[in-house]
């Protein structure tokens, strides 16, 4: 099959490339792969079961179209404070305009107006102040929060949108190659997702790997292989916390995100809350070789009593050692093992007492899991010692801004992992080493979020745009 661009992985990096060519008339002919389903083929059935049942040949939670994130939180960050190193970049004025563009593309697919995070402004130095006091940095950042069902019913009309306009999507086929001629990309080669031994090769002038967290292994070892540069990034390794909505309700009314960075003593590594969700719901997540991870999902109609945040610590390694994927794969597997295959959670209490957590105490807490099946155990007992007195001294300190963050009855869920340390090296028109292989969104190592891969995909459609001039 030949095209004029192939993007491979049709989350919200591959979409906004997809979504500015056809929105500025682009007469090139697009194809998208996608190894899960269209949106309205994903379909957790964890409702119906009440646990995990691993789908096979992939998660339907971080597979498919719109990706991992938009099944997850659905949240934008709508600040170039976060989102990742995309502002390095391509610099700091173009990142927040392209934001605000691709906020408004958003907002025409159907996304809530309102804006959380806004005004109160006392309030937030109040915050802000305790958050000093604490040895901590609050950024305050803009949310505008999609919901995880309303997020799902938006991408939907993308899907259709880009169909419409035709745009050619591939669903249940899996990009296992690169097609090289010398330095030069000619395409990729694709498996059946559901039968490995069907195969077909997409011929394209432009190729555009963009698959995200779930598929940043894959590209790190492609990168490896094929010698397109790149270097080891930051690997995110930690936990996710979960507390009683009244804990939180002055940050979740005043910021509803409240990001906070600290370098505790003695390692001083950067430790920061992400993905904060008031009212949420603890998920879980598989991927490749059975590997479960622990999220959080936030419904616009659906609410809990408990607000769940991840707190991940950031680990940099350097030579000899270059496979920080595979370092954080090996502490999600040792924390499953020791969960039977399931996300372990511990009371903080627990952790600091040097005993496990026992489910009978876990029956009577305050602080009821809203991950039913979640096992009680010790999370300590996998986590690396660095990175678990790094994340005590944060909710130490977090407790400080937060009073009753780190009471006896917080819970800790394990493991929480982000998988974007390689880091393809690219100008700021996104050129790889490779002629004709561009790299975006989370798989690249330069973004984190929906918001920062969307922008890098706009920006890519741009360049595309120019040319065809």
């Amino acid at each position: 099959m030949n095209c004029d661009i192939v993007i491979v992985g049709a989350g919200p990096a591959g979409i906004f490339t997809a979504l500015e060519l056809v929105r500025k008339k682009s007469r090139k002919k697009i194809l998208m792969v996608e190894k899960g389903n269209p949106v309205q083929g994903r379909r957790c059935p964890k409702n119906v079961t009440g646990q995990c049942v691993n789908c096979k040949p992939y998660c339907h939670i971080t597979t498919g179209f719109s990706g991992a994130g938009a099944f997850s939180d659905g949240k934008l960050s709508l600040s170039c404070e976060v989102g990742g190193e995309l502002p390095e970049l391509i610099g700091e004025q173009l990142a927040q305009k392209t934001i605000e563009y691709t906020d408004s593309i958003y907002l025409e697919f159907g996304a809530d107006t309102h804006v959380e995070g806004t005004g109160a402004s006392d309030k937030v130095k109040q915050i802000r102040s305790r958050a000093i006091q604490a040895g901590l940095k609050l950024v305050d950042c803009p949310i505008r929060h999609l919901g995880t069902e309303k997020a799902q019913e938006i991408y939907l009309a993308i899907q259709e949108y880009l169909l419409a306009s035709g745009v050619e999507i591939l669903f249940g086929w899996n990009c296992v190659d690169v097609m090289l001629d010398g330095e030069t990309c000619r395409g990729v080669l694709l498996q059946k997702s559901v039968d490995p031994s069907q195969t077909m090769e997409i011929l394209a002038g432009t190729t555009v790997i963009a698959t995200g967290r779930r598929g940043a292994d894959w590209l790190e070892k492609l990168c490896s292989e094929h010698g397109i540069a790149h270097e080891p990034g930051t690997v995110d390794i930690g936990v996710r916390v979960e507390v009683r909505n009244e804990i939180m309700e002055d940050v979740n009314n005043v910021l509803y995100e409240s990001k906070l960075i600290g370098y505790p003593q003695p390692f001083k590594n950067k430790v920061r809350t992400f993905c904060q969700n008031p009212g949420g719901f603890v998920s879980q997540e598989n991927y490749d070789n059975n590997l479960a991870v622990v999220n959080g999902h936030s419904y616009k109609s659906q609410k809990s009593g408990n607000t769940n945040l991840a707190i991940l610590c950031s680990h940099h390694f350097t030579e000899p050692f270059n496979q920080p994927i595979a370092y954080a794969q090996k502490i999600g597997e040792l924390t499953n093992m020791l969960g039977d295959g399931h996300i372990l959670v511990q009371r903080f209490g627990d952790i600091l007492d040097g005993k496990r957590t026992w489910q009978k105490e876990l029956s009577r807490s305050n602080v009821q899991p809203t991950l039913p099946d979640a096992v009680a155990g010790d999370i300590t007992a996998a986590m690396p010692y660095r990175a678990m007195v790094n994340i005590i001294g944060f909710m130490q300190a977090v407790d400080h801004v937060v009073p009753g963050f780190a009471s006896v009855e917080t819970l800790l869920y394990s493991p929480e992992l982000k998988f974007y340390s390689n880091r393809v090296k690219m100008d700021r028109n996104f050129d790889t080493s490779i002629r004709g292989l561009h790299c975006l969104g989370d798989s690249s190592g330069w973004t984190r979020g929906l918001m920062m891969a969307s922008v890098m995909g706009v920006l890519m459609g741009r360049r595309l745009l120019d040319e065809e001039k």
